[in-house]
C-alpha cells in the first residue's frame, strides 16, 4: 500500500516498533482522513491488500471481543 510505504520512510529510524510506536502512528494518521478520503484509499487496494485488510480486522475484532468476554468471567479457584 503506498500509504505504507510512504509512512514507513517518513518514519524509518525515528520509531523502535513497539506496538505503542506503531498505534500512535496509525491514530494519528487517521484522525487527519475523513470518510471520503478513508474509501478512496480502501478502492486504491489491489485484490490482495483488501483480502488482507479485511481479514486483520476480521482477526483484530474476533481478539477483542474475546478480551472483553474474558473480562467477564468470574474467577473461580
Amino acid at each position: 500500500m503506498k500509504l505504507v510505504d510512504e509512512i514507513f520512510e517518513m518514519y524509518k529510524g525515528k520509531i523502535r516498533g513497539s506496538q505503542e510506536d506503531l498505534d500512535m502512528i496509525a491514530f494519528t494518521i487517521l484522525e487527519q482522513l475523513d470518510h471520503h478520503e478513508l474509501l478512496e484509499m480502501v478502492k486504491e487496494l489491489s485484490e490482495d491488500e483488501l483480502a488482507y485488510f479485511i481479514r486483520l480486522y476480521i482477526v483484530e475484532s474476533l481478539k477483542g471481543r474475546l478480551e472483553r468476554l474474558e473480562d467477564t468471567k468470574p474467577f473461580y479457584h
